[in-house]
C-alpha cells in the first residue's frame, strides 16, 4: 500500500498557506499603531463616527480625566467623579494622521458648548482632547486654532494631559451596531434602531450641520 502521508501533509500545508493569504488583515497588521483619546459627548456616537474613518483600527468607549479609580457609567454620569465619556481611537499612522483625526473631531462636535453636547448635559459630556506629549499638544493647539478661525467663534474644548483610561462596560462597546434589543420611549427597538433614534432625537447631526455645514464629515453617518 503506497504511503500517502507526505501527499496529505503537502496538501494540508498548501491549504493552510492559501487560507493565511486570504485572511483579512486585522489591527495587528498595522505597521504604525498610534492612539488618540478624545471626549465628544456621547461615546456611542464618537465610536460610530471614527470607526468609519479609513485607517482607524478600533474605537473603544471609556472614561478618563477624573479622580475615581475604575469608575462605572452610573458614577461618571452622576457627575461626582470629574470623568469624561471618552473614546480611545487606535489608528494606523501610515494611513491616517493624528492631525487629520483632530480635524475631523472638531467638525463632529459643538466645540463652543461648555456644558455638554447636544441633548446630553453635565460634566461627563463635555468635550476635550487628551494629549500624551508636547508634539501632540502642539498639533492639537494648531487644530483648535484652525477650527476657531473656521467657525469665527470661541472654542471651549480644552487640551488636557493624558490620564488613566478606564474601558466602559461591555454593553457600551460598538453600541451603534449591536445585535440586541432595548426599550425606548417608542417601544422596543433593535439596538441599531435605538441608536439611530437616540442620535436623531438628541439633535447631534442637526447641530453639527448647523455649525459646520459642508465641512461636517459625519452628519449622515448612522442615519
Amino acid at each position: 500500500m503506497p504511503n500517502t502521508r507526505p501527499t496529505i501533509q503537502r496538501l494540508a500545508l498548501g491549504i493552510a498557506v492559501a487560507a493565511a493569504s486570504l485572511a483579512p488583515l486585522g489591527p495587528a497588521s498595522a505597521k504604525d499603531r498610534q492612539t488618540l483619546v478624545v471626549a465628544g459627548g456621547c461615546f456611542w456616537c464618537v465610536e460610530a463616527d471614527f470607526e468609519s474613518v479609513p485607517g482607524v483600527l478600533e474605537a473603544v468607549s471609556g472614561y478618563t480625566g477624573g479622580h475615581t479609580e475604575n469608575p462605572t457609567y452610573k458614577q461618571v454620569t452622576g457627575g461626582n467623579t470629574d470623568h469624561y465619556e471618552a473614546v480611545r481611537i487606535t489608528y494606523d499612522a501610515e494611513v491616517v494622521g493624528y492631525q487629520r483625526l483632530l480635524h475631523l473631531f472638531f467638525r463632529s462636535i459643538d466645540p463652543t458648548d461648555a456644558g455638554g453636547q447636544f441633548c446630553d448635559r453635565g460634566s461627563s459630556y463635555r468635550t476635550a482632547i487628551f494629549v500624551a506629549n508636547d508634539q501632540q499638544r502642539a498639533i492639537a493647539k494648531a487644530e483648535l486654532d484652525a477650527a476657531q478661525k473656521a467657525l469665527g467663534k470661541p472654542i471651549v474644548t480644552p487640551i488636557l494631559d493624558a490620564a488613566p483610561f478606564t474601558v466602559a462596560e461591555d454593553y457600551h462597546q460598538d453600541y451603534y451596531k449591536g445585535g440586541g434589543w432595548t426599550l425606548t420611549r417608542r417601544g422596543p427597538k433593535s439596538q441599531v434602531e435605538a441608536y439611530k433614534f437616540y442620535r436623531e432625537g438628541c439633535g447631534r447631526d442637526a447641530r453639527v450641520r448647523q455649525l459646520w455645514g459642508a465641512d461636517a464629515p459625519f452628519v449622515n453617518h448612522g442615519n
